[in-house]
């Protein structure tokens, strides 16, 4: 059976965004943040994480670099009573770059690659599910992916005229999303 989630976009929604993060002294939680995902899956939802990480294909940190410091944020989640149902990400970016992220894909904000994988991966209901992110390219993923909610925060990039008229709601963080999101029938 179909169950409804929540995507995450993580730079902006679920740490500061400082521009390519790739050390755990540079991570910083979001205010709040931890809570409203323990929230959320209280509520019923799966937690599924969709994040670009261009700086691999920019040469920037590799993917290993990546793997380390999401396996430390799972294990901080975990901590505190939040278990990921689905980590996502791109390491490609079109131009950028010289090695073999750098090329043209579909999993790319705005294509909804990493969409379609956790979808299909997860059985997860797009009528029900949601996506909060901090960008127009956040939401016309999850759009292009049929995902039905589109919620933008005001934690991470400057909320545009775009996203404003994209976005189902938009709210100052995601606890006051969590707060205001009903329970999974």
């Amino acid at each position: 059976m179909s169950t409804a989630a929540i995507f995450l976009d993580r730079d902006g929604v679920i740490n500061q965004d400082s521009g390519y993060i790739s050390k755990r002294d540079d991570f910083i939680f979001i205010e709040g943040a931890i809570d409203a995902m323990k929230l959320l899956k209280e509520k019923g939802y799966q937690l599924v994480v969709i994040t670009n990480q261009s700086g691999i294909a920019r040469g920037l940190f590799s993917e290993d670099d990546f793997i380390r410091l999401t396996e430390w944020m799972d294990w901080s989640l975990a901590d505190r009573g939040v278990d990921l149902d689905g980590l996502y990400f791109c390491p490609h970016h079109p131009t950028e770059g010289n090695g073999a992220n750098t090329k043209p894909c579909d999993c790319r904000k705005p294509g909804p690659g990493m969409f379609h994988d956790a979808i299909d991966e997860l059985d997860i209901d797009v009528s029900a599910s949601y996506m909060v992110g901090d960008k127009v390219s956040d939401l016309k993923a999850a759009q292009a992916a049929g995902v039905a909610h589109l919620t933008l925060v005001r934690t991470g990039k400057e909320i545009t005229a775009e996203g404003e008229a994209l976005a189902e709601a938009v709210y100052p963080s995601l606890v006051e999303f969590a707060q205001n999101i009903a329970t999974v029938v």
